[in-house]
């Protein structure tokens, strides 16, 4: 994968000084330039996130699993459906504020946004396509696409950077940010929170201890610390599937996630990396009693002995966000 990243970047410094100024949002960081791009560039990039042609069948595209009025993400199941209907392994994460995310994917396996395209457009039973040639090929055949990568990218073309760097530019358009949370927060606009909303913010930071792990910064808020964790998800009914697979010794232990962003939460059940709970309530309820019991839950995952009021807030705070 290093020699993929590699040939990804190439030119990215040169196309960075053609790079308009991105938005800068209350509670958001700066969005680095070079990933925003331009106008050409983000329209080629949501041409592309729509287009069920980047499939090897042509029958799926990124926003089937990753759906604008879903957060970004899909109610429809609990896993992502795939390749012929095959249901894959985890459920789909919101986008917003991807741009953000230095560990992208469930596992935080990839840690650069040109990149990360790659693969699900590589993967067989996601996209299907076998390698990276003849999909390139294909966008280069397609008249509808000449002029427009021409036009994004002057002198390049489709190539497997400006594929990867167009559909990166339109997800850093995915922002979630000057919310009341952010008003409220970062600009002193106290009202622009009901007290309900106040209460579960104070046991976000204390009592739930949420903000552990799904930080709030000094300057902003992007509600992850960046790392990955185990929480116990789907332990036990992994380990109560007599027709699962035998993983190494150890493993089960060892399994950690990355910590997902919380903005839009509330539009982006099911929740968790399996889909495995259905509202903001149970997420609530399942931090509560301690998380899934397993011998490498995260020493910080305990019994938080909130009542129901303080539950109730806690969710009224989640969906402030």
């Amino acid at each position: 994968m290093s020699r993929l990243l590699a040939l990804l970047l190439v030119g990215l410094t040169a196309c960075a000084a053609s790079a308009e100024e991105p938005p800068h949002l209350i509670g958001l960081p700066p969005i680095p330039a070079q990933i925003f791009g331009t106008p050409a560039m983000r329209a080629l990039g949501q041409k592309l996130f729509f287009d069920r042609g980047l499939s090897v069948n042509h029958t799926l595209s990124c926003a089937m699993c990753h759906i604008p009025e879903q957060a970004y993400a899909s109610n429809q199941s609990a896993l992502s459906i795939g390749m012929e209907g095959r249901a894959l392994r985890r459920n789909a994460p919101s986008l917003y504020n991807v741009v953000f995310k230095q560990h992208l994917f469930h596992d935080g396996r990839e840690t650069d946004l040109v990149a990360q395209a790659w693969g699900p457009l590589l993967a067989g039973d996601e996209m299907g396509n076998l390698s990276i040639g003849p999909l390139l090929d294909r966008l280069r055949r397609d008249k509808a696409y000449g002029a427009v990568f021409d036009d994004a990218f002057p002198n390049e073309g489709v190539t497997m950077t400006t594929l990867g760097r167009a559909v990166a530019s339109f997800e850093a358009t995915l922002l979630i940010g000057a919310t009341r949370f952010d008003r409220a927060i970062f600009a002193g606009e106290k009202d622009a929170l009901a007290p309900q909303e106040w209460r579960g913010y104070a046991l976000f930071i204390g009592k739930a201890g949420c903000a552990v792990c799904h930080a709030i910064g000094a300057r902003d808020a992007l509600f992850t610390d960046q790392s990955w964790h185990n929480t116990g998800v789907g332990f036990a009914r992994r380990n109560s599937d007599a027709t699962r697979v035998e993983l190494a010794k150890g493993v089960h232990a060892t399994v950690r996630l990355a910590t997902p962003m919380l903005r839009g939460v509330k539009d982006s059940w099911p929740y968790m990396h399996d889909g495995s709970l259905a509202t903001l309530e149970e997420v609530v309820e399942f931090y509560d009693r301690g998380g899934g019991t397993n011998p490498g839950l995260d020493d910080r995952i305990k019994p938080l002995g909130l009542t129901d009021e303080e539950k109730t807030a806690l969710v009224a705070f989640l969906k402030a966000l």
